[in-house]
């Protein structure tokens, strides 16, 4: 990966708690950096997963396939439905396996 030179002001005793840590202050603060990025992605994908997209929620409550009848050619293609297992959620059950049967026989965006 090409690396670029910054400039970055640090308090004197932060960097001396880095020089205690590693000789290489620049290895030491782009493994921080890589550890804050990937620690703030995953908390974004946890948010997500709290507050879904709503297009991410009306596709979970119509089911898979009702969504590929209604998905554009472009969207169908991003679902192989001879690889996936049909599930579906119910407030009661939680997720269930559905019969294969009517997936196998149709193909995405026919109904």
């Amino acid at each position: 990966m090409p690396s670029s030179r910054v400039t970055v002001t640090l308090p004197d005793e932060l960097l001396q708690e880095i020089d205690r840590q590693d000789r290489n202050r620049s290895r030491f603060i782009q493994e921080a950096v890589v550890q804050e990025l990937a620690r703030r992605r995953k908390e974004l994908l946890l948010a997500s997963l709290e507050n879904p997209h709503p297009e991410s929620t009306e596709m979970e409550q119509r089911g898979l396939e009702e969504w590929l009848a209604s998905a554009d050619s472009e969207d169908r293609n991003l679902v192989d439905m001879e690889q996936f297992q049909p599930v579906r959620w119910t407030c009661e059950d939680g997720w269930k396996e559905q019969s294969r049967c009517g997936a196998r026989n149709r193909r995405p965006g026919r109904t």
